[in-house]
């Protein structure tokens, strides 16, 4: 790990219950959401049914994740205490039953009970800004990382209360009266949480986990590409967002393309660490290649499609027929190959490290399976081929759905793996890190600065 830079401040993290405690919440609603995607391609679900199933992939899986690696990755990067464990775990309770609210009400077209679901996950959302926010604000002068989870964190804070409102609108019909109709605030709401919240996050972290994970260095040339992508894709997806809530179609374009290219040079930059490795394949260099592959077809099937029409509905996640390329390809593929860096090496630190160099104990990459690893890969692999296929060539549907049912075999092989590291290797076990997490938020400590060797290990984990 020597390609990271050397003043990481360890004893600054949270107690690890807290960021386990969000990946495996993240895990349960990933098995749902797959699982109920495939029950969609093989028959109707009554209610919104669409909607129920973003929402439980992207908050209840990728947001929830997120928020857990953002609590254990600023305070390690940043050196930095978390300001609040207690916040920290109040932001995964009430995210967690928002988004089970959300979707029930969804898939039971309840829609009165939208608006309670929808305000957990608004305060829930909030709570982590605000967590966050104020453990990174701390940290002086940003680099490239924390810019950019600092912008994630400003997108995250919009799009929470645009969500709100157009759960509200159900019932209440908020925008009738507005110069701004439900369209519009959709098309703000998904940009700023897709290519905000999200993408922001991915980049942040994904410029730092790369050199790690490859063990390279940037060239001049590298360092070009990531000073436009900081220039061009915060301002240009600003620009795009408004130009999508406006109707003005020329701004929206000009945004959209300023975010396509900020995110193609930064492409760039990670396929030529990924291609000057100087270490053999790992699950997190294997999967980090699937999504520099995903983000450079995705950008350049969304051209045409967003300079066309960058105000549509029907462009929502860039090119209609490229949705899975950007969640499973892009989205999914960075969190299934970091988490298998970060859970083991979570668990090692805290079960392990304090026995180093007094008997044998295992490397971190002993920890999870490497076969069902394997396993998964390829079965995700070919599955995001297959769906990716289907739409763009108009494959048969019983070739979509055979693909869908193979991603869905090997997002679940993931899951069993991590779940098995848990159970084989934390003190506790599963139950167990979720018990502690929510003791640890029920304790008095507001400043994070009485952490206690039980809780941390001893030492964080490098990210």
């Amino acid at each position: 790990m020597n390609r990271i830079r050397g003043d990481l401040r360890t004893d600054q993290q949270p107690p690890m219950a807290i960021p386990l405690g969000h990946f495996v919440v993240g895990l349960a609603f990933l098995v749902v959401g797959v699982v109920g995607g495939t029950v969609m391609a093989v028959t109707t679900v009554p209610g919104l049914s669409n909607a129920a199933h973003v929402h439980l992939l992207l908050i209840g899986w990728i947001a929830i994740t997120i928020m857990g690696a953002m609590t254990q990755f600023v305070p390690v990067w940043s050196g930095v205490a978390i300001h609040s464990r207690r916040l920290a775990v109040a932001q995964l309770v009430l995210v967690a039953v928002g988004v089970v609210g959300f979707a029930t009400a969804l898939l039971a077209t309840a829609l009165s009970w939208l608006l309670v679901a929808a305000a957990a996950l608004l305060f829930g959302l909030w709570i982590f800004v605000y967590n966050v926010g104020r453990t990174l604000v701390r940290a002086r002068p940003f680099d490239l990382t924390e810019r950019h989870f600092a912008f994630a964190l400003g997108c995250f804070a919009l799009a929470a209360p645009l969500g709100f409102l157009l759960a509200l609108d159900f019932t209440v019909g908020v925008f009738d009266s507005t110069f701004v109709d439900r369209g519009d605030v959709l098309l703000i709401h998904a940009t700023f949480a897709l290519f905000g919240a999200v993408l922001a996050t991915i980049v942040g972290a994904l410029a730092q986990l790369a050199t790690m994970f490859t063990q390279t260095d940037r060239t001049p040339f590298d360092d070009r590409l990531l000073r436009l992508e900081q220039l061009l894709f915060p301002a240009g997806l600003l620009v795009f967002a408004v130009g999508r809530g406006l109707a003005a179609e020329s701004l929206a374009r000009v945004g959209a393309l300023a975010v396509l290219l900020g995110l193609a040079a930064f492409t760039v930059v990670i396929a030529r660490q990924l291609a000057r490795s100087t270490v053999d394949r790992s699950p997190m260099t294997a999967r980090y290649w699937v999504v520099a592959a995903s983000l450079w077809a995705w950008i350049a099937l969304t051209v045409s499609a967003w300079w066309l029409e960058p105000a549509s509905y029907a462009t929502l996640f860039g090119h209609p027929d490229a949705t899975t390329l950007l969640v499973f390809g892009v989205f999914g593929f960075v969190v299934v190959g970091s988490l298998y860096h970060i859970v083991p090496f979570i668990i090692w630190l805290e079960r392990y490290s304090d026995r180093l160099g007094f008997e044998r104990v295992p490397m971190v990459d002993d920890l999870y399976d490497a076969r069902l690893e394997r396993a998964d890969f390829w079965l995700t692999l070919v599955g995001l081929l297959g769906m990716t296929a289907g739409p763009l060539f108009a494959l048969p549907t019983a070739m979509t759905v055979s693909s869908a049912v193979l991603a869905t075999l090997g997002f679940c092989l993931f899951v069993l793996n991590m779940l098995l590291t848990l159970h084989r290797h934390a003190p506790d076990g599963i139950g167990g890190v979720l018990a502690r997490s929510l003791r640890i938020g029920s304790t008095v400590d507001e400043t994070g600065d009485r952490e206690t060797r039980e809780d941390v290990g001893g030492v964080g984990p490098r990210l």
